[in-house]
């Protein structure tokens, strides 16, 4: 019985990543919470999440939720990610994630080398491949 009284609390502890707290878009007063340099261009909840599930985190997205400072209501600045940083032992999921920062350095970084985002700027070209990655091509056309 004291597992499920402890299950609701559980995902109260994952921490709020909002898209606007990595938008290089944004100001420090509007939002941001790192340096432009390391942000990334109106991310997207879907993206943080991908990101984070491909680091083997335990997330999930919230779409009905919105930062406080964000004035446009359009759904794609909606929602906000939930991340497991600690477990219930108090230790950490992941040792490369000790902190909310490290979550976000780490999302801003790779969310750019997502395919959706390479094959966006790639060219007309290399719009079929990935843009980094083209030595391994699965599919031919014939």
């Amino acid at each position: 019985m004291a597992h499920l009284s402890q299950n609701p609390a559980d995902k109260e502890r994952f921490i709020c990543v909002y898209p606007i707290y990595i938008n290089s878009k944004k100001t420090l007063a509007e939002g941001r919470r790192i340096p432009t340099e390391k942000a990334v261009e109106n991310p997207s909840c879907a993206e943080i999440r991908d990101v984070l599930t491909a680091a083997g985190m335990n997330v999930y997205v919230e779409n009905n939720k919105m930062h406080p400072r964000e004035w446009n209501r359009d759904v794609q600045f909606r929602g906000r990610v939930r991340v497991q940083v600690k477990q219930e032992d108090g230790s950490f999921c992941l040792d490369k994630f000790t902190s909310r920062r490290e979550v976000m350095f780490y999302v801003a970084e790779m969310i750019p080398k997502l395919k959706t985002r390479t094959q966006k700027s790639g060219g007309g070209d290399t719009s079929s491949q990935q843009g980094d990655g083209g030595k391994k091509s699965k599919k031919k056309k014939k």
